[in-house]
């Protein structure tokens, strides 16, 4: 048998198969999202244009040629191929079914049924953010795109984004400003079924011709998401959509399990995300942070979790136990990870998703880690690829795959940041993290979408088409993010469990915090206390004011959300981390840490808002 690899193309795929952009009020300031797992840190506001609006993250699509064993041997680009990208966005939001409760969990029973938004409107194609599909082929013209702005909601043109190409004819797709309204200028009243209200995030498929040496090659198409922006750019949950999408497609048999686990690919993240959650919650930062109780991001610890041997077992079976499993620890917060789940209700409700859990696949590497089955590969002294050109050409769709996945959000589906809970289900996948196209016209579903979610033919199971991935968000996105909160039980600890801090963070350090860390003319002690205290990420909204104030000046400023950023810890001491991540807005009240409440008792009560009740007999 020979060890050449064929190189010969026959085929052709779109990479990544689910590319993601996120909105900005930034008129032409972008960049380009993740394409490796560990992007290289930007200088301190990067992410903002010249006057501090928010840029838009954009999705760059490559195309990969394939060989008879479907491997990729070489990128396609201008260079080497004829190629002709074609995108479809659309935003079916005020079309679609009320977000009540994420529908394939048992909950759902008990739930408000999901009836359609805007059930008073008789021709639903007015709802329907549909441009007219766009095609782009030209490389190098970044300033030439093509913009789908031919669509409209109760008539209201609607702008959902623009084409181009760069330099080697490679897809880049930019999202919306994050503009949102409502058809009379009413005041959104809560966090995701907002009557007469559109936004311009979408999500749509990707498609390519390719021309190759004269031959017209079949080409795997790809799809592209528009979401709400990313205010903690270099942090990941602790499971990700990516570890989501992964257990879906190794349950469903479309992807092998690996025989073991790899310690650095598979063990590390978990702990170390957990850790890393310190920049945008208190609760984390306290017992996960930097010189806490589990500061799993430090060598010492690292070392420790590596550990193969009987020797390190009950280490690993004493921090294995910590992780939340459902059948065994009900509704109790106190399992790892300190997050909310699907069916998290206030007060909570007799289920085991009120809090969140690991995905099974990843339950089951941490069950192999603690037996000492697992592949002992730490490398402290290993360095990430900062580029996609650094990674072996043969690994650049599974990273590209990764990366754009890695930073999106799989915690709580209610309903979600970036996608929700039908992303678990096999049946929207053609292969491992490919979305299967509906052919022909999606039926209508009737005004109650809950007895028939998963039928065949159904939403889930028949199919995609623009707009059905994130139809089933919240609209406006902005509603919901406002309230999303960590803490809502302050009974128990007012800043653990929480949402979804990786992207929508809680407690941050503040820059003007930063500036006292980092001044050694400072004593120890005050610069000890700024590390330590965390401020208000959500202090811009106003927390003194109404719900419904806050929730309405976020549609409208979601731009003065700080960015979380990381930036040098100090030189002169080893008594901080080396990096620190701090949030670039202004300095709000500070909130300290170590269950020390100042001022929250001032903030309005949210204890009764729709997002909370989604199980209206929970608690007796």
């Amino acid at each position: 048998m020979s060890d050449t690899q064929d190189n010969t193309i026959v085929s052709a795929a779109i990479y990544p198969p689910i590319g993601v952009c996120r909105v900005g009020n930034s008129p032409d300031a972008y960049y380009i999202g993740p394409e490796v797992t560990e992007p290289p840190v930007q200088d301190p506001g990067f992410y903002r244009d010249d006057v501090g609006r928010l840029k838009r993250e954009a999705a760059r699509f490559r195309i990969y040629g394939l060989n008879s064993a479907g491997q990729a041997v070489a990128e396609l680009t201008s260079d080497t191929a004829d190629i002709t990208w074609q995108v479809e966005l659309a935003n079916q939001k005020a079309s679609w079914y009320e977000f009540q409760l994420a529908q394939d969990i048992p909950e759902a029973a008990q739930a408000a049924p999901s009836v359609k938004r805007n059930i008073a409107v008789a021709d639903r194609s007015t709802l329907t953010i549909a441009p007219s599909a766009k095609t782009v082929s030209t490389p190098g013209h970044l300033g030439q795109g093509t913009k789908f702005d031919d669509g409209s909601c109760f008539g209201i043109p609607v702008y959902l984004g623009e084409l181009h190409t760069d330099d080697e004819g490679r897809l880049i797709v930019l999202g919306g400003h994050g503009k949102a309204g409502s058809q009379d200028n009413s005041p959104a009243i809560t966090f995701a079924n907002n009557e007469g209200w559109y936004d311009d995030t979408s999500d749509g498929p990707v498609s390519a011709r390719v021309t190759y040496q004269g031959q017209s090659l079949e080409v795997s198409p790809g799809w592209v998401i528009c979401a709400p922006p990313n205010y903690g750019p270099q942090i990941k949950s602790v499971r990700t959509m990516w570890d989501l999408m992964r257990d879906t497609a190794v349950t469903a048999n479309m992807l092998d399990r690996p025989e073991k686990p790899s310690f650095q690919n598979d063990i590390r993240p978990i702990f170390e995300r957990m850790t890393e959650l310190q920049w945008v919650n208190a609760g984390f930062a306290a017992a996960f942070g930097h010189d806490g109780p589990f500061d799993f991001a430090s060598t010492a610890w690292l070392e420790r979790l590596n550990d193969a041997t009987l020797t390190g077992q009950e280490t690993r079976r004493v921090l294995f136990n910590n992780f939340r499993e459902f059948a065994r620890d009900s509704k109790s917060p106190v399992p790892w990870p300190w997050l909310y789940g699907d069916a998290m209700n206030v007060p909570p409700a007799d289920t085991p998703r009120q809090h969140t859990t690991l995905s099974d696949l990843q339950m089951a590497f941490l069950s192999d880690w603690v037996r000492g089955n697992f592949i002992a590969d730490y490398d402290p002294q290993a360095c990430p690829p900062q580029n996609i050109e650094d990674v072996p050409l043969a690994e650049q769709p599974d990273m590209l795959t990764r990366a754009a996945m890695d930073f999106c959000l799989a915690d709580a589906f209610h309903p979600g940041c970036e996608m929700t809970w039908p992303m678990r289900q096999a049946g929207m996948y053609q292969s491992a993290f490919r979305l299967k196209a509906r052919v022909g016209v999606e039926p209508d579903f009737g005004q109650e979408l809950t007895p028939i979610w998963n039928a065949p033919g159904g939403p889930v199971n028949g199919g995609q088409s623009a707009g059905s991935i994130t139809r089933w968000m919240a609209v406006p996105w902005q509603t919901d993010t406002a309230s999303c909160r960590s803490g809502y039980s302050k009974a128990y600890d007012p800043y653990v469990p929480t949402f979804w801090p990786a992207r929508v963070p809680n407690e941050v350090v503040s820059s003007e915090a930063y500036a006292v860390i980092t001044d050694t003319a400072q004593s120890m002690e005050a610069r000890m206390a700024a590390f330590k205290q965390r401020a208000d990420w959500l202090e811009p909204l106003g927390l003194k004011m109404p719900y419904q104030h806050q929730i309405n000046h976020m549609i409208h400023h979601f731009d003065e959300m700080g960015v979380v950023e990381p930036q040098l810890g100090p030189r002169d001491t080893d008594a901080f981390p080396a990096v620190i991540q701090v949030s670039d807005q202004p300095e709000s009240k500070v909130m300290l840490m170590a269950g020390q409440t100042d001022g929250a008792e001032e903030h309005s009560d949210l204890s009764m808002i729709d997002k909370l009740r989604r199980l209206p007999h929970a608690g007796g």
